[in-house]
């Protein structure tokens, strides 16, 4: 989500990414072409260096553009950061509403997919399939509540895209109880923005991949009936 949304700004990216990243080039409804680049920006930047080490000046070398353009547009870094929290929140919301997982016949299989659609989107740098909504509250939920909130409010509604499945999934395969819908849509979440800090830690994308894998088998296992494989087919004794 390469991964994420992406500009058409010049940045180094591997042939993977290349194929695999939407094009983004229409600014958001009413919103002017220099504002546009400025969120774009900021999107790169605060996935590559974080957002307390991300300044204005950073911001407007990389879209490309003067201070003055920013002040014209922007209060102030904050003001920004929710700009670009609402920007990345409509472009990723696009992008997973039309993923190919929603293709799945049955409801655990779309669950299944969209792990595997989340470890195929790991491509390109850190800063390309990380999540710029999970960077901005690791960094701001203290400092800055409002820019946090917004954040959080990404991830959260992200998960709650995964409810329905979720439910379906735990009344078709019964004798599932002891948690919600909601909690298992958070965890995956946690487990998602967990694997991105083992990204960053470990400087790969494997170790992401390998969380994601991990995520897939438990999902499996929850929805086990008793005596049967997760496959659906009965185990065989020992």
């Amino acid at each position: 989500m390469g991964t994420y949304p992406q500009s058409n700004a010049p940045r180094k990216t591997t042939g993977a990414a290349k194929e695999r990243a939407p094009e983004n080039n229409t600014p958001m409804p009413h919103q002017h072409e220099s504002k546009t680049k400025l969120i774009e920006a900021t999107l790169r930047v605060v996935r590559a260096k974080g957002y307390a080490a991300t300044r204005i000046e950073d911001v407007c070398a990389e879209a490309g553009l003067t201070k003055g353009s920013f002040f014209h547009h922007f209060k102030s870094k904050e003001d920004l950061a929710l700009s670009a929290v609402a920007h990345w929140d409509a472009t990723t919301s696009a992008l997973f509403a039309t993923a190919p997982y929603h293709e799945a016949a049955d409801p655990l299989g779309r669950l299944l997919a969209y792990i595997e659609f989340r470890k195929a989107i790991l491509t390109g740098d850190l800063p390309d399939f990380t999540c710029f909504a999970g960077t901005i509250v690791q960094e701001t939920y203290q400092t800055h509540p409002e820019v946090s909130a917004a954040a959080a409010g990404n991830i959260a509604s992200h998960a709650r895209t995964l409810e329905a499945d979720i439910g379906a999934a735990m009344r078709e395969h019964g004798g599932v109880h002891g948690w919600t819908a909601k909690s298992l849509a958070l965890h995956f979440q946690a487990v998602i923005q967990g694997s991105f800090i083992l990204a960053k830690a470990t400087g790969s994308a494997a170790a992401a991949a390998e969380s994601l894998e991990h995520l897939k088998r438990y999902v499996e296992l929850l929805f086990r009936a008793p005596g049967k494989s997760a496959s659906g087919r009965k185990d065989r004794p020992h």
